[in-house]
């Protein structure tokens, strides 16, 4: 996995994110043991303190669990990290289109310039 963070963003939950779109996509598999805290703080560049916030807070959200002094893990039941993935996809994507709204855009025109994007011209 490549941690690259946008740092105008909270980055915190740019970690879950992250690490949900990993577990989703089946990168990190049920029941696989992450990097520790530590480690992915080192590859993130990041304080191990953010990154340990948000271990907790996929833990809460039933991504990955924590095994006493062994480290943190997948759980073996994957479906909370592609819900979560799912509803960050709804939510983005009513992020995009109220600031395409607010520029005006109809959301045939929306979908042109969706088009042009993934055809390679702008």
């Amino acid at each position: 996995m490549t941690w690259t963070l946008d740092k105008s963003r909270p980055i915190c939950p740019q970690i879950c994110e992250m690490i949900c779109a990993s577990v989703a996509s089946g990168e990190f598999s049920a029941g696989e043991k992450l990097l520790s805290v530590r480690e992915i703080a080192l590859l993130a560049g990041v304080n191990p303190n953010t990154v340990q916030k948000s271990f907790e807070e996929l833990e809460r959200r039933g991504v990955i669990h924590s095994v006493r002094c062994s480290g943190w893990y997948v759980n073996e039941n994957t479906s909370a990290a592609v819900e979560e993935l799912a509803s960050l996809r709804i939510k983005k994507t009513e992020d995009y289109l109220a600031e395409m709204a607010q520029l005006g855009c109809s959301s045939e025109e929306v979908i042109e310039y969706i088009k042009k994007c993934q055809g390679g011209t702008q």
